[in-house]
């Protein structure tokens, strides 16, 4: 990481822009396997949410046969400790049942049916049911974050996972319990730090260790910008992958990758893997 940060400080600003632009993080090489790609990769935010009740084996499925490798997803546990792959911390927006979940024992929940059909996925069988998927994931509540840790602490799984959250507290508890080979993102309070050092209003060390290894974030925030050219240079001067969400429209996919993120999540998977395609970044 040292030398990588000498390196780019050697070169001006416009230069580093620059190979911003045209390769986005190509020069970083992370430790995580979870971040080991050549180039931008495409994340289905949700599964394919824009065509599928999200966060159902039906939604990840249709990614999957798409060709996707990344796929996002939230957790929460029941009353009982039953980890469930689901967005909301209630049934009522998604399901023909009401009821907090965390209020709920799995046996409760699992008659519940998201959109009135699907069921609501147990997180192990998103784990099983495709064993060379990576999977992106965002612990909702507290209570989550136990279940969540006993899960990954199998043999195998950090690899596959990288884990994000509105909540540092959150994140510092998995980070303290499954150790340095979790690949994580930026808490909030991170984002905001590297997002005011990219305008110059602090100036943390670029060579300081990060427990993160990615900043995962929307283009505004509360109505403020996050993302811009500045992030991003910012961003890969730590060796930090930047990846974007949720971005459903064509035109701001496009010029994301034209600025150098580093990844891209959304709900619109058929259109995102069209452009990716279109710009040799989809798999082969």
């Amino acid at each position: 990481m040292h030398e990588l940060v000498q390196c780019r400080r050697r070169h001006s600003r416009a230069g580093a822009t620059s190979r911003s632009r045209r390769a986005g993080g190509e020069g970083i090489v992370s430790r995580f396997p979870y971040l080991d790609a050549p180039h931008a990769v495409a994340i289905a935010h949700r599964g394919s949410a824009a065509s599928h009740p999200e966060n159902t084996m039906s939604a990840f499925q249709d990614a999957v046969d798409l060709g996707y490798r990344y796929i996002e997803t939230d957790v929460h546990a029941t009353r009982d400790g039953v980890l469930v792959a689901f967005h909301d911390d209630r049934l009522d927006r998604m399901t023909d049942r009401k009821g907090r979940i965390n209020e709920l024992d799995w046996a409760q929940v699992a008659q519940a049916k998201v959109h009135g059909r699907e069921a609501i996925p147990l997180f192990d069988d998103l784990l099983a049911a495709w064993p060379d998927l990576k999977i992106n994931i965002d612990p909702k509540a507290d209570d989550a974050v136990m279940p969540l840790i006993k899960a990954l602490a199998r043999p195998g799984i950090l690899a596959r996972v990288c884990v994000g959250s509105f909540s540092g507290r959150r994140l510092a508890a998995v980070r303290a319990a499954l150790g340095p080979e979790l690949c994580t993102s930026m808490a909030p309070a991170e984002v905001l730090r590297l997002r005011l050092a990219s305008l110059g209003r602090t100036a943390p060390s670029s060579s300081a260790p990060l427990a993160a290894a990615a900043a995962q974030v929307p283009l505004r925030h509360f109505g403020l910008p996050v993302l811009d050219g500045r992030f991003i240079q910012a961003a890969h001067a730590r060796g930090l992958k930047v990846h974007v969400w949720t971005i459903n429209d064509g035109d701001t996919i496009t010029r994301l990758l034209d600025l150098g993120v580093d990844g891209i999540m959304s709900d619109e998977t058929a259109l995102l893997k069209a452009i990716f395609t279109r710009r040799g970044l989809w798999p082969g």
